[in-house]
């Protein structure tokens, strides 16, 4: 099957395919944004636990917000795990707070000046509701730092609408039913927030903005490093679709098949619309009817409803009218059938079968909002499942829903509560169909699906922060940091490539912490420009993927190692040892690394004599009958010998030569 192409500009835009992305950074501060708690102590274990229950408030013009309105249906016991050294009563809402962290301030307005921001006069902190509890006040404190930004990208610049200083969110520990619970170690920690227009073309388009944009603030080296530091959130759409936002999109190489299936999933849906249409239904026409369906599956030998009814709960079903077959509608291909196609006929998945169908549009619903989450959540009679007695238990819900040719039943089990909540819920989905797509926020996971998280929030959920005053950001201030911006990464680059190094070395040591290392290597004529880039990225980015971790290695001691090499004291060969000596113990001398682990290079006219006593006393013993490439196979055999005694002293240029001049042509 053809292999997808993610910058296939022609193919994306036939869809009218745009995406923007809001990318969170933690920012590296000793202090978190709004309390004097310590930021990046994470914990284990706690010293405390509080529940609390969220309830929407009003916005400034009296209005409730979506996403609010959905959160409080799921009648969630958030339940806050607390660690004494990590949180104080801010989090909780139990105290205003403190004045914003000016350390976090100056370091936003230093990224976003490398963003070509405007920056704002005066910082205003404004509340946005959070009511799925990973923020304990049920809002996030923010404020705009800098607009009208940009990036270069290709031949043309990407725009970025704001950059904003705010705090973290929980850590989530577990989300099972009607309890969710939070960690609170990382909740207030400094973040910054950078929000691009929606001008990515394509899902590539999108990932390679996304790094470029990673690459230039990573140069400022005031970033928190590490798992759970960084999320993307990616927003995509095409023509009559709706923004769609992939929440948190943990590794920037997810983002283009996230972002193709979820094209495909809006084209999908805006077919369904259109069956919809041509069957007649609309949301006033749409009459669904509901019923009880306890009594009447009493004796059913489905597992999971016999649990349920076992349990105390209720089965119940709805009745959709005309809908017969749209259950059953492919939504997402998961990522894996090539891009072309799209529409009818439609050919399976690689494994065999399509990723996910309107079905689990609405399982997914269910599993959030009616608390559902033991799978599958509910059953419906377009597939209607296969176990003992079932065609008779399909013949009961059809009777007791009145189902007629052509109509749709489904069915959920649980609590009372959670079965009205979900029914409705059903009905919901569907009139959502019947208008298109909605705008949602979207679970990603590796294989490119994404699942339903919440409603997307509106513009109502936000408003000032009475408890929190304007702070003024002076033309002195930004002038002070401006000072003291680092080069960026694109013209480092253009730099170096100039100087004539390879352009991968090149465009990673403009992003390096070692960049300063490599300019004063630069300046010593006697050492080699792409033997000294390449040491700083390739070998260092090596020891790191060995498990041997090199920041505390000093740049004094890796111009000691250049200085003596270009002296022709060991061979280059000899670098990567000499810098794991140097990790286990960063305070020796290279030069008695170089004499302790007997690195000093030995002279060229003593390797034929190291390369006959080699073969003297190694014997190649040949496992293939035929003498195909045995030259190769016996100079590589005792090249391998010589250089586990002799790495780093012997010229590795000069060896393969010594070792074919003594070895017999057969």
């Amino acid at each position: 099957m053809a292999k997808i192409d993610y910058n296939d500009i022609g193919f994306y835009q036939s869809l009218g395919f745009k995406s923007g992305v809001e990318i969170h950074q933690q920012i590296l501060t000793k202090k978190k944004t709004f309390c004097h708690c310590p930021a990046g102590k994470y914990s284990k274990t706690h010293d405390a636990e509080v529940l609390r229950h969220m309830r929407p408030t009003l916005s400034e013009l009296g209005e409730y917000d979506g996403c609010a309105l959905m959160e409080f249906k799921t009648k969630k016991n958030v339940v806050y795990c607390l660690n004494r050294e990590s949180v104080c009563t801010y989090e909780m809402d139990d105290t205003p707070p403190f004045l914003v962290n000016r350390e976090g301030l100056d370091i936003v307005i230093e990224l976003a000046l490398m963003l070509n921001c405007s920056i704002v006069d005066e910082l205003h902190i404004a509340r946005k509701q959070y009511l799925d509890g990973s923020i304990p006040t049920g809002f996030q404190r923010t404020a705009v730092v800098g607009i009208n930004g940009w990036i270069p990208y290709k031949d043309r610049r990407i725009n970025i609408s704001h950059v904003c200083y705010e705090e973290d969110a929980c850590r989530q520990i577990s989300n099972i039913g009607h309890t969710i619970k939070f960690r609170t170690d990382r909740l207030g920690m400094p973040l910054i927030e950078i929000i691009t227009q929606a001008e990515m073309r394509t899902p590539e388009e999108m990932r390679e903005v996304v790094r470029e944009i990673s690459r230039l603030i990573r140069t400022s080296g005031k970033l928190r490093r590490g798992i759970g530091s960084v999320r993307q959130d990616v927003n995509g759409s095409i023509a009559g679709g709706s923004r769609v936002e992939i929440k948190g999109v943990p590794q920037i190489n997810w983002i283009p098949r996230l972002l193709h299936t979820e094209a495909i999933r809006q084209k999908e849906l805006l077919d369904i619309k259109k069956i919809l249409s041509e069957k007649g239904v609309s949301e006033k026409s749409l009459k669904t009817v509901k019923a009880d369906l306890t009594e009447a599956l009493s004796k059913t030998k489905s597992n999971i409803m016999r649990e349920n009814l076992e349990k105390g709960n209720a089965i119940g079903g709805i009745k959709l009218p005309k809908l017969g077959g749209i259950f059953n509608h492919p939504t997402q291909t998961g990522g894996h059938t090539s891009c072309k196609l799209i529409g009818r006929p439609r050919t399976p998945l690689l494994r065999g079968e399509w990723g996910k169908t309107f079905a689990d549009e609405v399982a997914g619903r269910l599993r959030v909002i009616a608390c559902l989450d033991n799978m599958p959540n509910f059953f419906h009679t377009d597939k209607y499942p296969k176990y003992p007695g079932s065609d008779k238990d399909l013949a009961i819900i059809k009777k007791k829903l009145g189902l007629k040719k052509g109509d749709l039943g489904a069915l959920v089990w649980g609590s009372k509560q959670d079965v009205e909540t979900a029914l409705n819920e059903v009905r919901l989905r569907v009139v959502d169909a019947i208008n298109g797509v909605p705008n949602e926020t979207r679970q990603p996971f590796k294989n490119g699906i994404t699942d339903f998280e919440r409603i997307l929030p509106g513009p109502n959920r936000m408003y000032p922060d009475t408890d929190s005053p304007p702070v003024k950001i002076t033309p002195e201030m930004v002038q002070k940091i401006r000072a003291n911006i680092k080069e960026p990464p694109s013209q480092k680059e253009r730099r170096y490539t100039a100087l004539g190094l390879p352009y991968q070395i090149a465009r990673d040591l403009s992003v390096s912490p070692r960049a300063n290392l490599m300019d004063k290597l630069i300046k010593d004529k006697n050492v080699s420009k792409v033997l000294a880039g390449a040491t700083l990225t390739q070998t260092l980015k090596h020891l790191e993927h060995k498990g041997i971790s090199v920041e505390k290695i000093k740049d004094e001691s890796i111009i000691e190692i250049f200085s003596l090499y270009s002296k022709g004291k060991f061979y280059k060969e000899a670098i990567p040892v000499i810098l794991e000596k140097l990790r286990a113990n960063p305070s020796a001398k290279v030069k008695d690394i170089i004499s302790k682990n007997k690195l000093i290079a030995l002279p060229e006219s003593k390797t034929k004599a190291v390369v006959a006593t080699a073969i003297k006393k190694s014997r190649f013993k040949a496992y293939s009958k035929t003498s195909d490439n045995l030259l190769a196979k016996k100079t590589l055999f005792y090249a391998g010998k010589i250089m586990k005694t002799y790495r780093g002293r012997i010229k590795g240029d000069s060896l393969i030569p010594a070792i074919m001049e003594k070895l017999p042509a057969k």
